[in-house]
């Protein structure tokens, strides 16, 4: 999801090693040079290009990605961690409102840009799709970041829900869906981020759309 990597809190840091910070701020840097590649050049950008831009040694680009496409997918997972980090954070305590208003809460907060990195980012996600139909392996990662957020969304719906299995699933799938299909549509004309025609705006009418059928999002777990 694209949204700007915010600083990291106490009650988010979980301790990772200095060696595991400095790979994931490499990663990010990476990825970060990459969107903004892709989102210049399209698929004509190539891995040396990255690494060079980067100012890493192509090695060292290939001991974190496969492929150039591949680079963009830290910056994408970031985005869909904070989504779902906020939604957590929503159903944490006895006071955690129904899911389908923390759904919404948090969907509008991860695609309102709140500062230039945040509409940065979305600048880029709108560059990257762009430029995936001609890079069908962007599109993969893409849809593969998508994959993983719908599996991530599942049990934090169960905190907020006593919905069944597939209740759970239909309200991930539907939840994801809206969130995708907004960004996508949103890249795809020239209104800003911010506004009625935002990807804040069009995940929230994706989402009443998509979950009307699910009455379970509207009770809070017993």
């Amino acid at each position: 999801m694209p949204t700007a990597p915010r600083p990291a809190t106490p009650s988010r840091l979980s301790r990772p090693s200095l060696t595991e910070r400095r790979k994931a701020e490499t990663q990010l840097e990476i990825a970060r040079t990459a969107a903004a590649l892709f989102a210049e050049r399209g698929a004509a950008v190539t891995a040396e290009e990255i690494a060079r831009t980067a100012g890493v040694a192509l090695r060292t680009f290939y001991r974190y990605f496969r492929t150039k496409e591949d680079a963009v997918a830290p910056l994408l997972a970031v985005g869909v961690r904070e989504w779902i980090d906020d939604l957590a954070t929503a159903a944490a305590g006895p006071d955690a409102p129904p899911a389908r208003a923390a759904l919404e809460r948090a969907a509008r907060q991860a695609l309102t840009p709140a500062d230039a990195p945040a509409e940065e980012a979305l600048h880029w996600t709108r560059g990257l799709l762009r430029a995936m139909p001609g890079d069908p392996a962007l599109r993969a990662v893409w849809h593969r970041v998508h994959h993983d957020s719908e599996e991530a969304l599942m049990p934090v719906l169960a905190k907020l829900t006593g919905a069944g299995p597939l209740e759970l699933r239909l309200a991930a799938a539907a939840a994801n869906t809206a969130m995708r299909v907004a960004v996508e549509e949103w890249a795809a004309g020239d209104a800003p981020a911010d506004g009625p025609h935002g990807p804040a705006e069009l995940a929230g009418r994706g989402l009443h759309a998509l979950t009307a059928g699910l009455p379970e999002l509207d009770r809070r777990k017993e």
